[in-house]
């Protein structure tokens, strides 16, 4: 039995009442309190949230309880960022009761909350890393020392005192309770006073309390305009509370149910935004019903608002619809609220027209000087010398060089604004992959390169026409190739699941210590293969862009380079919505 069939058998089954929904909270934490493995991220994804929707059926005490009980295991990193975000009692059991490498630990303790690292501390058998860790980042013990007890009288008053005992009387004390109550913090004197201590004029008891006080008060009054007036950032700490809930929301998760009911959100979001319903919040109500009706994908859905003040205003969703991988039942969304920001949408486009006409200025003197220098090289106007041939021929092919730049230029552009859309086809991807890394070996067997391939016997269609996947699968594969060093290997693995196929790719050491991989310039190492004129980077970014035009994803994933394509879903691989029944969407 593998790790996803028991997580997908446990989803499977859904929690009717609070004890199952404790049995099945058990389950899922004893499943993912493993070391992460390899699997289906969407169906981890999934558990995370039925976590989520079960919290909501058990009290956070009760939570807290089952989270700190010995019986599971509890070893997966990623479950331990998760908890240090929740509930402050279940945060505390789970890092009491998280059991990690000092590696991981190294790793994790900077991305967790303040307050989680303060949980931490309490803890008497963390490894050598941890403490280092929580030493570099100041963390220390969450309870303060008790102050010294001293006498105020005894501490601030002068010499003199003893001197004048008329001027202590019983009936003053009364009217200066106020030092006698001062907290520690308030009775720091001024700094000269502790560095260069001066002699103090002879005053009665009275006298020395009234101008401890007002030097105090003083001292407080001074320290709150310095601290006022600072615009240094301050940490989130308590009295900042005001301005962390006013700062702004421009984007969050959420899911929904089957009827497009809000029910869950990201930390903080989720009590403004739970139980709203996405039909209608819509602007087009009568769009998003049918989209919810049809189980299909929601892109760019504007939608309005109305209720917490940091939520006001207009969005736009992108969510897609989720469906249970046993019996391909409909169960909801899963999605993000952006902010509707015309203005920044408007300066990008603008941007994007600018480089178009910018780039078709440009073709014009260079389509000008392709033509002579062919005009030439055939000898259209009369005999020319070879070498002066030969010269044309260069420049002709330089000149096609720089217009397949421009060609990308654009095709970039456009694809990033939206205002290019990919030619749709039904197209075995993984066939062309195999194709292409057979016709790329031979090139690269004189360097003693190669790439050591696992694709696979099984098909991969994808919603692409011929032309379109090979160009995307080459630009992906000739890039990486023409950056391989003599005798360097790359491992390529594609994996076909039953929603999308993942193409992993291990990055060349050319390209594996650059800290973006979209943005560097490296360039071929032979004239055979090319990444363009615009390097490696550019190809790379140019084939996220088209992947994400295919509802896919390009991403860097450690030392390898993923390409995630959406599957096409047979007909009768998923029941229609049309012809489910109501309980069955359920």
């Amino acid at each position: 039995m593998h790790f996803d069939d028991r997580l997908a058998t446990v989803l499977r089954n859904r929690a009717a009442g609070e004890r199952a929904a404790r049995t099945q909270f058990r389950q899922l934490l004893d499943l993912l309190g493993e070391r992460p493995q390899a699997g289906d991220k969407a169906l981890k994804a999934a558990a995370y949230l039925r976590l989520i929707a079960l919290g909501e059926m058990i009290p956070v005490k009760d939570r807290a309880a089952i989270v700190g009980e010995s019986g599971w295991r509890f070893r997966n990193p990623e479950l331990v960022k998760w908890f240090g975000e929740a509930h402050p009692h279940i945060a505390a059991a789970a890092l009491y009761r998280a059991r990690l490498t000092g590696e991981e630990w190294e790793q994790l303790i900077p991305q967790l909350p303040i307050r989680a690292r303060g949980f931490l501390r309490h803890r008497r058998d963390l490894p050598d890393e941890a403490v280092r860790a929580l030493d570099s980042l100041g963390v220390s013990d969450r309870a303060l020392p008790l102050p010294e007890p001293f006498d105020l009288v005894e501490e601030f008053a002068t010499p003199d005192i003893e001197d004048e005992p008329e001027a202590v009387e019983p009936e003053i004390l009364p009217e200066e309770p106020e030092p006698l109550s001062l907290s520690p913090e308030r009775l720091v004197p001024e700094p000269e006073t502790v560095s260069q201590p001066k002699p103090q004029p002879a005053m009665g008891g009275s006298e020395g309390i009234r101008a401890l006080v007002d030097r105090i008060e003083a001292f407080q009054r001074n320290r709150s305009e310095r601290s006022g007036d600072s615009d240094d950032p301050r940490l989130p700490l308590g009295e900042d509370d005001e301005q962390v809930a006013a700062r702004p929301i421009d984007q969050f998760l959420f899911g929904c149910d089957t009827e497009g009911r809000i029910d869950w959100a990201e930390a903080g979001i989720a009590p403004m935004v739970t139980g709203m319903d996405m039909a209608s919040m819509a602007k087009d109500s009568e769009e998003a019903a049918r989209t919810l009706r049809m189980r299909q994908p929601m892109s760019a859905l504007a939608v309005d608002i109305r209720g917490a003040v940091r939520l006001e205003g207009d969005w736009v969703v992108d969510a897609t619809p989720r469906f249970t991988r046993s019996e391909g039942r409909f169960y909801g969304y899963v999605g993000r609220f952006r902010r509707a920001v015309s203005g920044v949408e408007d300066r990008r486009e603008a941007e994007a027209d600018r480089l178009r006409q910018l780039l078709h200025e440009l073709r014009t003197p260079v389509n000008a000087m392709q033509g002579y220098a062919e005009i030439i090289q055939q000898q259209m106007i009369g005999p020319v010398p070879h070498e002066y041939r030969a010269i044309a021929a260069t420049i002709a092919g330089d000149a096609a060089h720089i217009l397949a730049g421009f060609d990308e230029l654009d095709r970039l552009a456009k694809l990033e604004t939206g205002d290019l859309d990919l030619e749709k086809g039904d197209t075995d991807f993984a066939a062309i992959a195999r194709k292409q890394v057979a016709q790329l070996q031979p090139v690269l067997s004189p360097r003693v390169a190669r790439f050591d391939a696992d694709l696979g016997e099984g098909r991969a269609p994808i919603g692409l026409s011929q032309g379109e996947a090979e160009r995307l699968a080459w630009r992906l594969l000739a890039t990486l190739a023409g950056t391989l060093a003599a005798g360097e290997t790359v491992s390529l693995k594609m994996q076909t699941g039953l929603e999308q196929v993942e193409f992993a790719l291990t990055l060349p050491a050319a390209l594996r210590k650059a800290a973006d991989i979209f943005s560097v310039d490296t360039r071929a190492q032979t004239g055979a293969l090319s990444a363009g004129i615009f390097g490696a980077g550019f190809s790379l970014r140019l084939a996220r862009a088209e992947a994400r035009a295919a509802g896919g994803e390009l991403a860097r994933v450690n030392d390898a380079l993923v390409l995630s394509l959406p599957l096409l879903t047979a007909a009768s691989s998923l029941p229609s919505p049309e012809n489910q029944p109501d309980s069955a969407a359920g």
